[in-house]
């Protein structure tokens, strides 16, 4: 998973390895697929944080597309506040529930 700070779809440095990796992956299996899927927390109205999961799943498909892979490959969905990976109204909670989760396939 690739994890955002608050109200934002910018992907932090420390996450640059992990968009490598996958792209790696990606070139050595042309068989394999990518699916982002990008989350929010709780704070914003429903519509907010399914654009803002949308824009940060985008923001790494942008990124894996960049290195090489074709966009046919990779298939993008938001989430927003509606899978939780924390339970709970903290900056914990709220700090694990902003990310992107790559899947391949």
């Amino acid at each position: 998973s690739i994890y955002f700070d608050y109200d934002d779809f910018i992907i932090k440095q420390q996450y640059q390895e992990l968009i490598r990796v996958t792209y790696e992956l990606m070139q050595l299996n042309t068989q394999y697929t990518l699916l982002v899927e990008g989350h929010s927390d709780e704070r914003g109205t429903t519509e907010y944080n399914l654009a803002l999961g949308q824009k940060r799943a985008e923001s790494v498909v942008r990124a894996v597309e960049q290195l090489g892979i074709s966009r046919d490959r990779i298939d993008a969905i938001s989430f927003g506040e509606e899978k939780p990976l924390a339970i709970g109204s903290n900056s914990v909670a709220w700090g694990k529930n902003r990310r992107a989760d790559l899947t391949l396939k």
